[in-house]
C-alpha cells in the first residue's frame, strides 16, 4: 500500500535548477556543465534523476544556460532511457533561481506540489519521507536543512517545536542554529504562482524571508554536499563509493 500521506501519480513534479556556470570548478568547468560533472561515475544530475525516480516524481523541468547544448544532450539521452520526463528551459540570461519560477509561472497548474532543487549538491535525501512530511504538516513550503560545520557560510534556519520556521538568515554573522538551508523545498501550487508572481531573482535573499512562519523544516540526517570548490568535489568524489541512496 502507498504511504499515509503519499500524493497521487502525476501530483507532485520538480524543478532541477542546473544553468549555472561553476565559476569555482574552473577551468574543469569551462568545458563540462557543472551540473554533468562526473561524481561517483556519473553525472551529478544523475544522482538527482534517481532521487526522483525512487519518489515516484514523473516530470522535471531542468532550466538551462551555461553549455547549454551538453546538457540539452543529456536530457534527451535520459528521456530515451527513464520513466522520469525531462522538460528544457532554457534561460538565455539566467534569471536566477526565482526568476526560473516566473518564467515557468504554469507549470505548476496541474500538480500539487512542486520540489525545488539545487542540482549542484550530492546528497542521499530521501525525497518521498519529505513529501510526506510535507503533506501531513499543511504549510505551504517545506525546506529541506542539513547540519553544518559553518553555519556561518550557509543559510540558516531557527524552528520552533513544531519544526515551524521562525528565522532564516542567509551567512548570519552570529548563527543561532547550525541547520543549514539544503536547497531542496516542497512548494505547494499555489505558492509557487505567489512565488512566481512575486518577479524576484533569488530563494535565499528575496523568496525564503517572505515564508518565514508559514514553513516548516525537514532535516534529515543523509549526506549532503555542496560540489563547487575543487576541494569540496574532491571529497564528493572520494565519498560517493560508500553512500547509499535511500529509495522510497
Amino acid at each position: 500500500m502507498p504511504p499515509e500521506h503519499a500524493y497521487a501519480p502525476g501530483a507532485v513534479k520538480a524543478l532541477l535548477l542546473a544553468g549555472g556556470f561553476g565559476t569555482r570548478l574552473r577551468p574543469l568547468t569551462l568545458t563540462v556543465p557543472k551540473c554533468l560533472v562526473p561524481v561517483g561515475g556519473q553525472p551529478l544530475l544523475s544522482w538527482w534523476l534517481d532521487a526522483l525516480e525512487a519518489a515516484e516524481i514523473g516530470t522535471a523541468l531542468v532550466n538551462t544556460h551555461h553549455l547549454r547544448d551538453a546538457v540539452t544532450a543529456y536530457i534527451d539521452a535520459e528521456n530515451a532511457r527513464r520513466s522520469l520526463h525531462l522538460i528544457e528551459s532554457y534561460e538565455p540570461d539566467l534569471l536566477g533561481s526565482a526568476g526560473t519560477v516566473h518564467a515557468n509561472r504554469r507549470f505548476a497548474d496541474d500538480a500539487e506540489v512542486v520540489v525545488v532543487i539545487y542540482a549542484d549538491n550530492l546528497s542521499t535525501i530521501d525525497l518521498g519521507n519529505m513529501l510526506e512530511f510535507h503533506k501531513a504538516h499543511g504549510d505551504p513550503f517545506t525546506m529541506a536543512l542539513f547540519r553544518t560545520e559553518f553555519p556561518s557560510k550557509c543559510g540558516i534556519a531557527t524552528l520552533d517545536s513544531d519544526a515551524r520556521i521562525r528565522e532564516f538568515v542567509e551567512k548570519p554573522a552570529c548563527p543561532t542554529s547550525d541547520l543549514a538551508n539544503a536547497g531542496v523545498y516542497a512548494i505547494n501550487a499555489a505558492a509557487w504562482r505567489e512565488i512566481a508572481d512575486m518577479q524576484a531573482f533569488d530563494f535565499g535573499f528575496d523568496v525564503l524571508p517572505a515564508f518565514v512562519g508559514r514553513m516548516r523544516g525537514y532535516a534529515f540526517d543523509g549526506y549532503h554536499r555542496d560540489i563547487g570548490t575543487p576541494q569540496a568535489l574532491a571529497k564528493a568524489q572520494a565519498d560517493a563509493p560508500t553512500l547509499t541512496r535511500s529509495v522510497s
